[in-house]
C-alpha cells in the first residue's frame, strides 16, 4: 500500500509502507521509514515559533498516518467530566471518539448533556421525539434503541440527546435505582451485542453536562474510568477541587471503581506564562494521569460542529485534529502497557458493588486518590488541607 505523508514543506511525499514490514529491504521497516522521515524534518527552536509548529505538525502526520491502535483487553468505559462548561468536555470526547475509530476501534458516545452538542458535532439526529438517552433513563427503553451509525465514520456510534433531556434531572429524583439506570442500561447492551455475535465494543466516552447533578452522578456511576479536560486558565484549576470531592463521593457509596484516569489539557497557548503555570502545575500533582499531549486552541477545532462534523473529518490534517489523534494513540498505549492491571479492575467493576467501608482494591486508583487531596489543598488553601487531612 502507498501511503502519503505531508512533508515540512506542505507537499506529499511518497512513501512505500507494507503492513507486514516486508517489502522494499532497504528501507527497513515502516517505523524505520517513519523515523527516517523525521529525522530529515527541520530543527527548529523557540525564537521561530511558526516553523517549530509546522515542523511538529509534519512530525505528527507522518506518525500518526495509517496508524491501528492496539484494542483494549475489555471495554473501555471513560466519563468525560468537568462542572466547569466550555473546557472542551464536548469536544474532546467526539474527536478522541473519531480519533479512536479512525483507528480501527469500535468506539460508543453517550451524549448525557441536554444540549446535545456531542450529536450535532457527530452529525446524529437528536431532533425531539428521536430515541435518545432520555427514553433511557426515565422510561427505561433498552439503549440498542436509541444508538445511531455516525455518518462519517463506521465504527463510531452515538446516542444522541434531545431536549427533553433537560427535564430528566427533576424526573429521575423519584424513580428507582435513579443513580445506577444508565450503567445498568449499557451493561445490557454490550452483553447484548456479545450474544448476537457482533463485535465488541472497545470504547465508551460519555459526555457529561457542565453541572454536578444527576445526570453527572449517572454518568460516573456508568464510567470504570474518569477523563478530565483542564482548560489552560485558573478559573478551571479552582472548579477542579469540588470535581475530585464528588468522584470521591461516588467512589464511596456508588462505584468503587471509579477512578481518575486520564487529564487533557485543552485551548493550550504555550507563549502565555498563565498556561505554562496552569500545566506546571497539574503535572506536579498528577504526574501519571496527564496526558503528554496538549490540545492547542484552533479555529478548525471550532468550525467543524457547524458542518456536523468533528475536526478529525473535518480537516483531519490540521494542528488541532492531529493533537487530538496524538492523545487517543496515547490513551491506547496506556491502556496497553496497564492490560493486566486493567483486566483485575475489570473483573472487580464487573462484580457486585462492595460496601462502602471497602476501599478500592487498586493500588493506582489510591495514588490517585492522594493527589487528588493534595491538589484539592493547594487550590482551597490550608483550612480545606487541613479538612482533608482529617
Amino acid at each position: 500500500m502507498t501511503q502519503s505523508p505531508v512533508g515540512p514543506d506542505g507537499s506529499e511525499e511518497q512513501v512505500a509502507l507494507s503492513h507486514d514490514g516486508e517489502g522494499d529491504r532497504s528501507m527497513g521497516t515502516e517505523d524505520d521509514r517513519r523515523a527516517a522521515l523525521m529525522a530529515s524534518l527541520p530543527v527548529a527552536d523557540e525564537s521561530t515559533p511558526l516553523a517549530a509548529q509546522l515542523a511538529e505538525d509534519a512530525r505528527r502526520r507522518i506518525d500518526l498516518h495509517g496508524r491501528r491502535f492496539p484494542r483494549p483487553v475489555t471495554t473501555r468505559i471513560i466519563t468525560v467530566a468537568n462542572q466547569k462548561g466550555g473546557v472542551g468536555k464536548t469536544t474532546t470526547t467526539v474527536n478522541l471518539a473519531a480519533g479512536l475509530a479512525m483507528a480501527g476501534l469500535n468506539v460508543l458516545v453517550i451524549d448525557n448533556d441536554p444540549q446535545g452538542n456531542a450529536s450535532t458535532a457527530l452529525g446524529v439526529e437528536h431532533r425531539a421525539g428521536t430515541p435518545s438517552v432520555y427514553e433511557v433513563l426515565v422510561d427505561g427503553d433498552p439503549l440498542a434503541s436509541a444508538v445511531q451509525q455516525c455518518p462519517d465514520i463506521p465504527t463510531l456510534w452515538c446516542v444522541p440527546a434531545t431536549i427533553d433531556l433537560s427535564g430528566a434531572e427533576i424526573e429521575l429524583v423519584s424513580l428507582v435505582s435513579r443513580e445506577t439506570r444508565l450503567r445498568r442500561a449499557l451493561d445490557e447492551y454490550l452483553a447484548q451485542r456479545e450474544r448476537d455475535g457482533l463485535e465488541p465494543i472497545d470504547y465508551v466516552l460519555v459526555d457529561c453536562p457542565p453541572s454536578l447533578g444527576l445526570l453527572t452522578v449517572n454518568a460516573f456511576v456508568v464510567g470504570r474510568e474518569v477523563l478530565i479536560p483542564i482548560q489552560c486558565e485558573y478559573y478551571a484549576l479552582e472548579g477542579l477541587s469540588q470535581l475530585l470531592k464528588t468522584i470521591e463521593l461516588i467512589k464511596a457509596h456508588l462505584n468503587p471503581g471509579l477512578h481518575v484516569s486520564t487529564i487533557l489539557l485543552t485551548m493550550y497557548d504555550g507563549r502565555t506564562n498563565l498556561a505554562q503555570q496552569v500545566a506546571s502545575e497539574v503535572r506536579e500533582h498528577f504526574p501519571e494521569q496527564t496526558l503528554r499531549t496538549t490540545v492547542p486552541r484552533s479555529v478548525r477545532i471550532s468550525e467543524a460542529p457547524s458542518h456536523g462534523q468533528t475536526v478529525m473529518t473535518y480537516d483531519p490534517g490540521s494542528t488541532g485534529a492531529l493533537a487530538y489523534l496524538e492523545a487517543a494513540r496515547e490513551l491506547t498505549q496506556r491502556a496497553e502497557n496497564r492490560s493486566d492491571e486493567g483486566t483485575n479492575e475489570d473483573r472487580q467493576r464487573n462484580a457486585d458493588l462492595r460496601p462502602p467501608q471497602d476501599p478500592p482494591a487498586s493500588a493506582h486508583t489510591g495514588s490517585t486518590s492522594h493527589h487528588d487531596h493534595e491538589f484539592a489543598g493547594t487550590i482551597g488553601g490550608p483550612g480545606l488541607r487541613q479538612e482533608e487531612q482529617r
